[in-house]
């Protein structure tokens, strides 16, 4: 997905615009970016890879070159940014979150007819925030420019501008991210993640609302454009993006993934599903607070059959080959074999979507010794490919393992009643559970409903995004 960080300062903010944006390292795995701003010298930037080595490790060495008391910095699951801009708008830095669905018909609309040229990425696209800056320079401000390019965008586009006069910070048009500003007595920060900021001694100070563009300075904040009437924020910040002590729309992470957990073994116990088990545990990280609420309230103890070994491989989807991501998933596995031999096991994930490396974790553990493993997922069975960010995204919706299982059942006509496959009382929602729990091997599969998900945010959830699982926009 990605996320970015700013600041601007009364001082030299290089190492605030350093740890501000290595805090964002769970939200991206290709490439990691830094500008800073100095009125004597000018804007200073890098770029690197990090999928194979951290943020933190790639830019260490840059941060004694670095220096100014304004900065942007950003990682990014997609294109190498922020770029530096030069236009009729002047010199600025820019980095943008989002995906931008007709990159190919924008182009062609917009720029064809005018010797205009885009700097190809390996895969041949365009840099989606080389083409958001084009859209914006067509207009004669950056305020006017911003909000033209998030109108033409399908998709979404959040975006951070640093120029010489300061940070301009736009959440997209319908808020399906968070952006918000801190602040201390030297001067303001922007962040997607509340405690990338409170680490670094600056307290909550604002959050935009969706489409809401601001211009922070070192002295404070003001908004350039007001915020729309219409929010749809993502839920899947909550159930697995978020990190654990974030808050979004005021509700924390940590504390939402509990509620969930605990609502999930409210409703199982009402229809009289609760499975006799063991021990109930989390699929490492995000599923373990899930599974902790849920241990809670079923009564069943809460245990860790298996650890992740991360210190050489921290993230397993970093290698660009599939085989190798698999393998890796495995070699992180380590079980703990007392509480894996002879057990009744009940894990709760954060979420199922393609399968495979969760089909890699049930045959880990039964070859551990497990007698039976049960499997809850924190979130409805996803339906779609996101359309706005970069979770459950992929080439065809029937990469999807309930897309995929819908059409070995039924073909073309099971596409026609996902609703009833999504709903686990139903006879085509019950086939859909009992083929998957066959085919992976689960001893028995439950979801969390869509009404049991809302409920664990407990904002209103018409502010709330579940296309993923409801297609609905």
């Amino acid at each position: 997905m990605g996320g970015f960080f700013g600041a601007i300062s009364k001082r030299d903010v290089t190492l605030d615009v350093f740890f501000g944006v290595d805090y964002h390292s769970h939200l991206g795995t290709r490439r990691g970016g830094m500008i800073l701003y100095d009125r004597a010298d000018g804007f200073q930037r890098q770029i690197h890879n990090i999928e194979n080595t951290p943020f933190r490790t790639k830019f260490e060495k840059d941060i004694a070159k670095f220096h100014g008391c304004a900065g942007i910095g950003c990682i990014s699951d997609t294109d190498p940014q922020p770029l530096l801009v030069r236009s009729h708008l002047g010199l600025y830095a820019i980095t943008t979150v989002g995906i931008i669905n007709n990159a190919e018909a924008l182009v062609e609309r917009y720029f064809s007819d005018h010797g205009h040229q885009f700097m190809a990425m390996s895969s041949g696209a365009v840099n989606a925030t080389e083409l958001t800056a084009a859209l914006i320079n067509q207009k004669p401000s950056l305020i006017e420019g911003i909000r033209y390019a998030q109108e033409v965008i399908d998709g979404s586009a959040t975006i951070l501008i640093l120029t010489p006069e300061g940070i301009i910070a736009a959440r997209d048009r319908l808020g399906r991210l968070p952006v918000l500003v801190g602040k201390n007595e030297d001067g303001c920060c922007v962040s997607f993640e509340s405690f990338a900021y409170h680490k670094l001694g600056y307290d909550n100070a604002y959050e935009l609302g969706p489409r809401e563009i601001v211009r922070v300075t070192e002295d404070g904040w003001e908004t350039l454009s007001p915020p729309g009437k219409k929010m749809r924020i993502c839920a899947f910040l909550w159930t697995y993006y978020g990190y654990p002590n974030s808050n979004y729309e005021g509700v924390n992470v940590e504390v939402m993934r509990c509620r969930n957990g605990e609502i999930m073994a409210r409703d199982e116990i009402a229809r009289g599903q609760l499975p006799k088990v063991d021990f109930v545990a989390g699929v490492p990280d995000s599923g373990v607070p899930h599974a902790i609420g849920y241990a809670n309230r079923s009564g069943k103890f809460f245990a860790r059959p298996f650890v992740k070994y991360t210190p050489t491989w921290p993230r397993s989807f970093m290698p660009a080959d599939q085989s190798i991501r698999n393998q890796v998933a495995k070699m992180k596995q380590i079980p703990v074999p007392e509480l894996i031999e002879g057990k009744k096991l009940l894990f709760v994930d954060d979420s199922i979507v393609r399968g495979t490396q969760l089909r890699e974790t049930i045959d880990f553990l039964y070859g551990a010794g497990a007698e039976e493993v049960h499997m809850r997922s924190a979130c409805p069975p996803i339906m779609y490919g996101c359309k706005y960010l970069n979770f459950s995204r992929s080439n065809s919706d029937m990469e999807l393992l309930s897309r995929r299982t819908i059409q070995a059942l039924e073909g073309d006509e099971g596409q026609k009643h996902l609703d009833e496959y999504a709903d686990g009382s139903t006879e085509r929602g019950k086939c859909l559970l009992e083929t998957i729990c066959g085919e992976l091997g689960f001893s028995s599969l439950g979801y969390q409903s869509i009404d049991g998900l809302l409920e664990a945010i407990g904002i209103d959830r018409d502010t709330i995004c579940t296309y993923c699982w409801t297609g609905k926009e």
